[in-house]
């Protein structure tokens, strides 16, 4: 843990003293065949449609790797922010498969 994340703490003599912070600690990732993910279709202005996969439970860093894995078998572009991977394009039903193929457990939504 750094340094600057220890706001109000400056000097403790008590050996055994461990510092607590106040943070939530990251979520473990579940095993694909738990993960209840939800795949949905979102309008941007001006005529873009953004591939959404929501209920990712686990670390940030799972999250991205999966949204990495995501883009490169759809062939498009994206981003993982806000505990959601976006794929630039309609590619519902490439997510559906790919992601079933791979254990998880993942259904169309929305409209």
């Amino acid at each position: 843990m750094s340094k600057k994340n220890r706001s109000g703490i400056v000097f403790s003599t008590n050996p055994d003293f461990h510092y607590e912070s106040d943070e939530p600690s990251e979520a473990e990732t579940l095993p694909a065949v738990q993960q209840n993910l939800k795949i949905w279709l979102v309008k941007l202005g001006g005529n873009k449609v953004v591939t959404t996969v929501r209920g990712f439970i686990g670390s940030t860093a799972d999250l991205a790797d999966l949204g990495k894995q995501l883009k490169t078998a759809c062939g498009s572009g994206g981003s993982t922010k806000d505990d959601e991977i976006l794929i630039q394009g309609d590619h519902r039903d490439k997510v559906l498969t790919w992601l079933a193929s791979k254990g998880y457990k993942a259904k169309k939504a929305g409209g």
